[in-house]
């Protein structure tokens, strides 16, 4: 078995407060983002609403991204690599009842830039759900090397783009990006845990 190298964050390690506080102001940033684009744009946001069928697809879309994204970490080593570079300065300083604010903040955040205004301003058709896929995607990089992160999370702007493309609702992509943080958050910290202990 070929020993795992673990790629120290060239940003150095944060405190709990300080990723609290990092995810807030990100979160901030993205809202006012797309807050000035609805104002000055001549631009609308996609609407969301409630709708128990659209909750069931968000949730079944955050199962299957947060499964593909289980068997991506499992078998392609250069994305467990990027994963866990990325989420050592994300996810490990964070206590679990923290994990509730990683899925709430960038699913409402980057959902309504990415998702809720960038879509309907390059036209709600499948180039957009590719250009916006490939801006969250970037926002996913914190280093040089991190490239196999950035084109999963490509990935999953693409999947997320389509089912608001597909469903004309924001609550989908909403909830199944919350889900998918959530689940993906709580395993990588169980996991971290597990391997501290040992």
């Amino acid at each position: 078995m070929v020993e795992q190298q673990n790629q120290e964050p060239e940003i150095p390690y944060l405190t709990r407060t300080q990723v609290l506080v990092a995810m807030g102001v990100t979160a901030i940033v993205l809202w006012i983002v797309a807050r000035v684009w609805l104002t000055y744009g001549d631009v609308y946001l996609l609407r969301w609403y409630w709708s128990a069928k659209d909750l069931l697809l968000g949730l079944g879309l955050g199962l299957i991204i947060a499964a593909l994204s289980a068997l991506a970490y499992r078998i392609y080593p250069p994305y467990r690599e990027s994963a866990d570079y990325y989420l050592n300065i994300v996810i490990k300083p964070l206590a679990l009842p923290d994990l509730i604010w990683l899925g709430l903040l960038p699913a409402l955040s980057e959902e309504l830039l990415f998702r809720g205004v960038m879509l309907p301003a390059l036209g709600l058709d499948n180039v957009a759900v590719i250009v916006s896929s490939l801006a969250f995607g970037i926002l996913h990089l914190s280093g040089p090397q991190q490239w196999p992160y950035v084109i999963w999370a490509t990935i999953i702007g693409l999947m997320l783009g389509f089912s608001a493309l597909l469903t004309g609702n924001l609550l989908v992509p909403i909830i199944a990006h919350m889900i998918t943080n959530w689940i993906s958050g709580f395993f990588w910290k169980f996991r971290q845990t597990k391997m501290d202990q040992t």
